[in-house]
């Protein structure tokens, strides 16, 4: 029932909920009106960080493999404005600690921090890191002599200095360690949403149940009125005796659910409810179906098959009660209405005890949103790398990308680069889709232009294979 369409619209939104607030990493800022002691701290604590980027690219498992360089908290340098113009001045000029960077790499590479990171890496979404960096800066780095020599050579050093810069990388690696995503909280949001989803469903095949038992009572009713018509003393049974709503209310996946969950329509929106009635018994559809000289299974399929189309869908108290009862259900409805359809065409060819929709169609699409989650924390930093150097190369402003913008291209890289059996097309046409739907009015062509420079990009590198 719940197929990758929904789930990527979820996570999706999910996702934009929480990176949102989440606190944001930044590093120590310039000192203002400082002192020679104070920009000699604030240099120093820059170079450092810089000497930590030079460590992780240098530091191999094996030739070729750096995996330092993917830590989540290098990979945050490297995003950083500030970082980037100091790598760039490196680029051309001379770096302090450049002839340090191959011994203290051997002495990391040796050291049981390292040793201890490549033991834990293999297990969950940031395993080992949470204090790696910072052992790596105060037992390796810091404890080093010559580290300490070519320190001591800076323009106006002092102890003092070294002392404050100290202070500014323990507390940058705090600061990183509070604004660690919390990624079991996010799958606990998206498992909450997908089961709304699903209640979603259940909900709108009892409906169907609930108006007709409505109609019934006041059936019912109006036989007891002193005054009776004849409408009154011989009513028209059709719409109450549908066969479809029938298999719905003897239906047990749907009655246990319904038992489960407490959900009963007429008890907890009346009103709702009674103008839903109406505005089906005013409808065309329900009218032509009570006209017809004799019903079918089809026709009783049919009736409600248009008025969930064209009533119920359409129905403004009907659509603000979903939204008063889960703010993703109106986004929800398209995709969880065709479901609903389904199990009305299984009713209708003799299926009513299997009419409900399994919640996944198998174990793969069970995993498949907590996979990519967990793909879009451990990875986000490098994804928005390539999501910026991919806007620089372009005519698009970067000051002016939409928040939802990076979450949908992040999640879409996600997807890219870690689901190899999911076509390329297909995950960019989805993608495309999510940012019409919930982003700008040029976010659609945005996605698509900035993916395809990413795609290319990587594929070029030899870093993705599929086409």
């Amino acid at each position: 029932m719940i197929n990758r369409i929904l789930i990527r619209m979820k996570v999706i939104q999910i996702l934009y909920s929480f990176l949102l607030v989440e606190k944001q990493f930044t590093l120590e800022s310039n000192p203002t009106a400082p002192t020679k002691e104070k920009r000699f701290a604030y240099s120093l604590y820059l170079d450092m960080l810089v000497l930590l980027i030079r460590l992780a690219n240098t530091v191999e498992r094996r030739p070729g493999d750096t995996p330092l360089a993917t830590t989540r908290f290098i990979s945050r340098l490297m995003i950083d404005d500030t970082v980037k113009s100091l790598i760039s001045k490196y680029s051309h000029e001379p770096f302090p600690y450049a002839g340090l960077v191959a011994p203290l790499a051997d002495k990391l590479r040796e050291s049981a921090i390292f040793k201890k990171y490549l033991k834990d890496s293999g297990n969950d979404v940031g395993s080992g890191e949470e204090h790696l960096w910072r052992d790596i800066f105060n037992l390796v780095v810091m404890t080093d002599p010559d580290v300490g020599a070519v320190t001591a050579r800076r323009q106006n050093y002092t102890l003092k200095g070294v002392e404050r810069m100290h202070d500014m990388m323990n507390r940058t690696f705090v600061n990183f360690l509070a604004s660690q995503d919390n990624v079991a909280e996010v799958e606990r949001a998206l498992s909450l949403s997908l089961d709304k989803a699903r209640e979603l469903y259940f909900r709108l095949l009892y409906l169907p149940v609930e108006i007709t038992d409505l109609q019934d009572r006041i059936i019912d009713e109006n036989r007891h009125k002193f005054l009776k018509s004849d409408e009154d003393i011989n009513p028209n049974l059709r719409f109450v005796e549908n066969k479809v709503v029938d298999g719905l209310r003897t239906n047990e996946t749907i009655d246990a659910f319904v038992a489960k969950n407490k959900i009963a329509w007429s008890a907890d929106e009346p009103v709702m409810l009674r103008n839903l009635l109406k505005a089906v018994t005013d409808s065309e559809i329900y009218a032509d179906y009570m006209e017809l000289p004799e019903a079918s299974v089809h026709d009783d399929c049919e009736l409600w098959r248009n008025l969930f189309k064209r009533v119920i869908l359409d129905n403004t108290d009907f659509l603000e009660t979903l939204e008063e009862k889960s703010v993703f259900w109106n986004d929800d409805l398209e995709t969880i209405s065709t479901f609903v359809l389904k199990s009305l065409r299984r009713i209708e060819e003799g299926d009513a005890a299997g009419a409900v929709l399994e919640k996944f169609k198998d174990d793969e699409d069970a995993r498949f949103g907590f996979e990519l989650l967990r793909y879009l924390y451990k990875n986000k930093e490098t994804y928005r790398r390539y999501i910026d150097d991919a806007v620089t190369g372009s005519n698009w402003d970067s000051d002016r990308l939409a928040f939802m913008d990076i979450v949908i291209l992040e999640a879409a890289l996600a997807e890219i680069l870690n689901f190899p059996k999911i076509p390329l097309s297909v995950t960019v046409n989805e993608y495309i889709e999510l940012a019409k739907s919930y982003s700008s009015s040029r976010s659609g062509s945005f996605v698509h232009a900035i993916l395809g420079c990413i795609v290319s990009r990587l594929q070029k590198e030899g870093r993705l294979l599929k086409k």
